[in-house]
């Protein structure tokens, strides 16, 4: 079975932009909006198990501050605040701030050298795509995605599997041909939900969740001078660790995989 494409979470899973990025925008925003709120790591890291920033925003004040759903305009308030947030967050990206994980230049870089489509599959903003990757892997490369499923091009987000089917659909591709990398267990269960078999790359906020399902969890996805630890391995045992590359993502794609969840 020929691997088609290859599909990208983008938050935790191309970069590490939850503690140092999205989060510190987000504290930024709310002193911007004269608020008292601050998400510390520990908060955030809960905070997380809701997908979306304005998701977030809303579950934190259900939770944490009910006296703000009295403004009447709510939802247009948390799109503004959210706005405010984005801001921040691109000029941390423009400073250099939120560099890629380990392994991800390298495998984009391989998975072109071999013709193997590309696609975007995330909740983030289409700017924060954007700019993420024009930082880090030049103003052209946003081009060399065939799809970018970003924001709210769904109703539903992750653990919801409608991103990963509207990205299909773009692409004229069956899951069958087709492997996920993500760093979630949202992101799992969406994409198992797809019949797409999934890589997880664990990040600091994700480590301990639950990835039964995955064709393989590893550590990152590895450089050639200090390789990926696997984890969790489907298919085989060893080695325990490795590169992600074209083969390992095509032995990925045979696994028979049965989820739990």
């Amino acid at each position: 079975m020929s691997l088609s494409a290859v599909l990208f979470d983008v938050d935790g899973t191309l970069a590490d932009t939850e503690r140092d990025g999205h989060r510190l925008a987000f504290n930024s925003a709310f002193k911007d909006f004269g608020l008292n709120w601050n998400w510390d790591i520990e908060l955030y890291g809960k905070l997380l198990q809701i997908t979306g920033g304005k998701e977030r925003i809303r579950y934190y004040i259900n939770h944490y501050s009910p006296e703000i759903s009295k403004n009447t305009n709510l939802t247009d308030w948390i799109s503004e605040l959210h706005k405010t947030k984005t801001v921040y967050f691109l000029k941390l990206l423009s400073e250099g701030k939120i560099p890629l994980r380990p392994g991800v230049a390298r495998l984009i870089h391989e998975l072109r050298k071999n013709n193997i489509r590309m696609a975007i599959v995330t909740t983030t903003t289409p700017e924060n795509v954007y700019a993420l990757l024009e930082s880090t892997l030049g103003e052209k490369s946003p081009n060399w995605f065939d799809v970018i499923g970003a924001g709210d091009v769904v109703p539903y987000k992750k653990p919801a599997p409608d991103i990963y089917y509207w990205v299909l659909d773009k692409l004229q591709l069956t899951p069958d041909k087709c492997i996920a990398i993500e760093d979630s267990e949202n992101g799992l269960k969406a994409s198992l939900a797809a019949n797409i078999n999934t890589i997880i790359t664990t990040s600091e906020y994700t480590h301990s969740q639950n990835f039964n399902g995955a064709a393989m969890v590893l550590t990152n996805l590895g450089e050639p001078e200090e390789p990926a630890t696997i984890l969790t391995n489907s298919y085989t045992l060893e080695p325990k660790t490795t590169l992600i590359n074209v083969s390992s993502l095509e032995q990925s794609l045979c696994v028979n995989i049965k989820s739990n969840f």
